[in-house]
């Protein structure tokens, strides 16, 4: 860069005056947001447009200021949309940016719209109506998500599978329940991103620096105007609050986490081990060497860069620890995290939707799974029905599986001699245990997987979703 186009950057500065020379070329880039706050340009820009009415309102514009300010910014915001924005050596950031190209547009009246704001609360304000568009644009695809899971459940209850903890064999469920166990947690899910959203939908303008505006700009007006519920309350807070960033990555993260945990069990169900699933072509790939390999690529994504945004999260909780007051430079590091969550979460949802969609699930592979040693807790329940006490009762639960592991053969094998020696609370009727559907259908509390159960859980999912409204 030459002398002249140096002067030039550095007089396009918002800070430049009280400074002799240049930037160190390094420092020069080292500073510089542009190459992703630029995500933001439409945001600055509305801002800068209610910014200027607000000025009027204060009588710090006139209305032909105003008018002329306004149009340049349409202008710009004209060219952005065109892909004609040149962005220029000195745009260290999306405001210094605009600004520059309003003055070239309109002349020194467009260095009036900074008037009583610093990028302090500018920058604030960017980042909120940001992160609201874009929470509004996640909602419909964590709903379609969720519409997925539960439309496969009404679809598909009346399979059976092995229910597992610690990865082994428990108990009988339903497929279904087994789909919804993974829609619900999605459902909270849903029920914090309105909370969420709530408290980014507040405005900082205002603000200042850090110690408030002087020119007795209306901020509620202008709150109203960029579609806020709110305002902020303190100045100080809300040009160094990045709680908002913090919440969204955590709330980012927890969906992450809990579609790794399905993605998991999908990666094992997938297996020739399990054979309970089998995922379509286009959410799966090959191996470069083995053809005979359909690898659960979506899924395994999925479940890695859950760990990713866990990452972002607590990269940025360190960066806010130690900060003192207001706003400080280790704040730009706020951008980079939020959009890259952003962004991966997008795709997570959307890919996830795609693959629980697209998967066939094998009936007769889930059916097979299905083995009588599952049926140990009901032989403690039929017991106990008899008058046992719990306690006991699973004793001798675990007498009649011992007595099977040394004859090596099923419960239905055993005769009812063999029980009675056992307990002679065993009868005739004991036969009926050996059946999945039954043992299935003795869960039919609230949240069980007993058929009634299931539907309930599918209908009450379903009215929740039908209802969801982000704001």
């Amino acid at each position: 860069m030459d002398a002249g186009s140096k002067a030039e950057s550095e007089a396009t500065k918002l800070w430049g005056g009280r400074f002799e020379g240049t930037v160190d070329p390094v420092m020069e880039k080292f500073n510089a947001s542009m190459s992703y706050d630029k995500a933001m340009w439409k945001h600055d820009l509305e801002g800068s447009i209610a910014y200027a009415k607000a000025l009027e309102k204060a009588q710090l514009l006139t209305e032909e200021e105003r008018i002329t300010i306004v149009n340049g910014l349409e202008t710009v915001k004209q060219e952005w949309m065109t892909d004609a924005f040149t962005i220029q050596p000195g745009d260290e950031d999306i405001h210094t940016a605009n600004e520059r190209r309003l003055k070239e547009l309109v002349g020194d009246v467009g260095g009036k719209v900074h008037t009583g704001r610093s990028r302090n609360d500018q920058v604030a304000v960017d980042m909120k109506m940001w992160l609201r568009e874009h929470l509004q644009l996640l909602a419909p695809h964590l709903t379609h998500l969720i519409q997925v899971l539960v439309t496969r459940a009404e679809r598909e209850k009346a399979i059976l599978m092995p229910g597992y903890t610690h990865l082994q064999r428990a108990q009988p469920i339903r497929w279904a329940h087994w789909l919804l166990s993974h829609a619900w947690p999605l459902v909270m899910d849903l029920e914090r991103l309105r909370g969420l959203y709530t408290r980014v939908n507040v405005c900082p303008l205002g603000s200042g620096a850090l110690a408030g505006n002087p020119f007795h700009i209306d901020r509620e007006s202008l709150a109203q105007d960029l579609g806020f519920q709110a305002i902020t309350k303190n100045s100080l807070h809300a040009v160094g609050d990045r709680d908002f960033v913090v919440e969204y990555m955590f709330w980012a993260s927890l969906v992450s986490s809990h579609l790794s945990r399905l993605a998991e069990d999908l990666i094992l169900y997938s297996s020739r081990e399990f054979g309970f699933v089998q995922l379509s072509d286009a959410y799966a790939t090959g191996s470069s060497l083995m053809p005979q390999k359909k690898n659960p690529d979506s899924f395994e994504l999925i479940r890695g860069k859950a760990g990713t945004m866990a990452g972002n999260l607590c990269g940025f909780l360190m960066v806010m620890k130690g900060l003192p007051s207001t706003y400080n430079k280790d704040l730009q590091e706020d951008k980079v995290k939020m959009f890259e969550t952003a962004s991966t979460l997008l795709g997570i949802l959307q890919v996830a939707a795609g693959a629980v969609g697209t998967l066939k699930v094998n009936s007769e592979a889930c059916h097979t799974a299905l083995s009588e040693e599952m049926l140990s807790t009901d032989i403690a329940y039929y017991l106990v029905k008899k008058g046992m006490a719990f306690r006991t009762a699973h004793g001798k639960s675990g007498e009649v599986v011992k007595l099977t592991e040394e004859l090596g053969c099923p419960f239905s094998k055993l005769t009812l001699e063999q029980l009675t020696k056992i307990s002679p609370l065993f009868s005739e009727d004991v036969a009926s245990l050996w059946n999945f559907e039954h043992s299935v259908e003795q869960y039919s509390a609230i949240g069980g997987t007993a058929l009634s159960s299931v539907e309930l859980q599918t209908s009450q999912a379903q009215e929740f979703l039908n209802s969801f409204s982000l704001v």
